[in-house]
């Protein structure tokens, strides 16, 4: 941490109530057990207010806040042959993060305790659980409602709460998030000064308001970033696009990463892959001449669910679209939260509930329960094999594919197809039938007995059922298995 971050922290404090729950400062008074219990009480109080951190900070009078240096000297202080640090975190449970940092200011010298708030559970040292009530350290377990509290706060921490960067200036949050055009896409008048933007950022939840400074959230960073590189947790989150040669990952021709928030780039971001894909004359009776060969409407959902979807607690790793020549591979790091077998019609579940939210404010989605569906209807009219949704421990990826006659459709391409399709038909209250999926195919109406075959792989495969067996095969009707 450097000198300007600490300062910044040092203003906070000082600006800080007396009754501040995460913050207590001191001069010299100092008790080795009585700081393992403050950090208990700080790091439950920071949790029970929805603060990121807790401050225990010796040189600042404890009356005025004034800064009035101190001799406290944490770096020599020993427990038997233990530092007092390494001390304190063993009898933390569950352990937490705290680190000790010493600044000078005007001349006097002042030792800062920076304490991570607790995370799923409050905080103990030696066994028991401490909180701050007023100016006052008291056992949290004498104070159930503020118990209750941080048990609901801390399973409650989302990834769009979390800050991204902390205790900057109000022209350093107008320097790293990209200010206009926040109110641009969410379609809100934009203030005549400076004061009016951060209270409109402080609602919107794209920056908290501290006491001397401001939090960016991840929520306000990973949207709004004017450069993600401002933000050293969400960098590698970045959206990378690559274009390759052939079918396989040895030649890419190029790459791009986009640095700038998900929300700023998201039309920019789809506008470049549709510019960059083939483009075909005619493959169907449904397509135009000089029509792209994927749509635009399903890349687009397909984009927007991998960025709002994705897993952000998985490191090193970040959204991918890949162009192939005959295929478009987009993956979000994460398994999804429902079955890929009910992508069409289950609502999403989201891990990022605020994160989907804003980006349906600005138009970047469908729906709820509408993207997806949409998404395959668009590879449907284009008469491309249906997209493959695929699922393991830690991504999940999408893959369209480029036009394919029935014959250069393999069996699965061929299922997967039919199932899809039986799956819209049965959304939109319309039921599959042989006519259907040769009309969906493109197979000649003498050629029904194709149809046939494909029907029945589908139900060998567990994933389609006829709606009434007393009904003849002429006229059958078919449903997905969960119909």
């Amino acid at each position: 941490m450097n000198e300007k971050e600490m300062k910044t922290i040092i203003a906070d404090i000082q600006a800080s109530p007396k009754e501040s729950e995460w913050v207590e400062v001191k001069v010299n008074n100092y008790n080795s057990e009585q700081i393992g219990e403050y950090i208990s009480a700080l790091a439950n109080g920071a949790a029970y207010i929805g603060q990121s951190k807790g401050y225990l900070a010796f040189g600042i009078d404890d009356a005025t806040h004034a800064i009035i240096g101190s001799s406290y000297n944490p770096k020599n202080e020993k427990i038997g042959n233990e530092e007092i640090e390494n001390w304190i975190a063993t009898q933390l449970s569950p352990r937490i993060d705290f680190t000790i940092h010493e600044i000078i200011v005007n001349e006097k010298r002042v030792i800062i305790f920076i304490i991570d708030s607790a995370g799923n559970t409050p905080v103990k040292f030696k066994g028991t659980a401490w909180i701050r009530v007023g100016t006052y350290k008291k056992k949290l377990a004498d104070h159930p409602e503020r118990e209750r509290k941080i048990w609901q706060n801390t399973h409650n921490n989302a990834f769009e709460k979390k800050l991204a960067l902390t205790g900057i200036s109000a022209d350093e949050v107008l320097e790293v998030i990209d200010y206009p055009s926040v109110f641009r896409l969410l379609k809100i008048h934009l203030p005549e000064n400076k004061a009016g933007i951060l209270e409109k950022l402080t609602e919107e939840k794209i920056i908290n308001k501290r006491f001397a400074s401001y939090d960016v959230t991840n929520l306000g960073a990973i949207l709004f970033a004017s450069d993600l590189k401002y933000f050293s947790s969400l960098s590698r989150k970045a959206v990378r696009v690559i274009f390759y040669k052939d079918n396989d990952r040895i030649n890419a021709i190029k790459e791009q990463v986009e640095v700038k928030g998900y929300a700023i780039r998201f039309d920019g971001l789809v506008d470049y892959v549709n510019s960059n894909i083939p483009v075909i004359e005619q493959i169907g009776r449904s397509i135009r001449v000089d029509t792209p060969m994927y749509p635009s409407l399903a890349i687009r959902e397909f984009v927007a669910n991998a960025l709002i979807h994705q897993d952000f607690s998985i490191g090193g790793t970040s959204p991918m679209i890949e162009i192939f020549r005959t295929r478009i591979e987009i993956t979000n790091p994460g398994k999804p939260l429902i079955d890929t077998l009910r992508f069409i019609d289950h609502a999403p579940l989201s891990r990022n509930e605020q994160l989907a939210s804003i980006m349906r404010r600005m138009n970047f989605c469908e729906e709820r329960g509408s993207g997806i569906d949409r998404a395959v209807a668009q590879c449907e009219l284009y008469q491309l094999p249906a997209p493959s949704f695929q699922k393991e421990d830690d991504f999940t990826r999408v893959t369209m594919f480029a036009p394919k006659s029935m014959r250069q459709m393999n069996k699965d391409d061929k299922i997967r197809t039919c199932y899809q399709h039986c799956c819209l038909q049965y959304v939109t209250g319309e039921k599959m039938t042989n006519e259907t999926l040769r009309k969906r195919l493109d197979i000649a109406q003498e050629n029904y007995s194709t149809a046939s075959r494909i029907i029945a792989d589908t139900i060998n495969e567990g994933l389609v059922k006829l709606e009434d067996s007393s009904r003849s095969r002429k006229y059958a009707q078919y449903i997905p298995m969960w119909g």
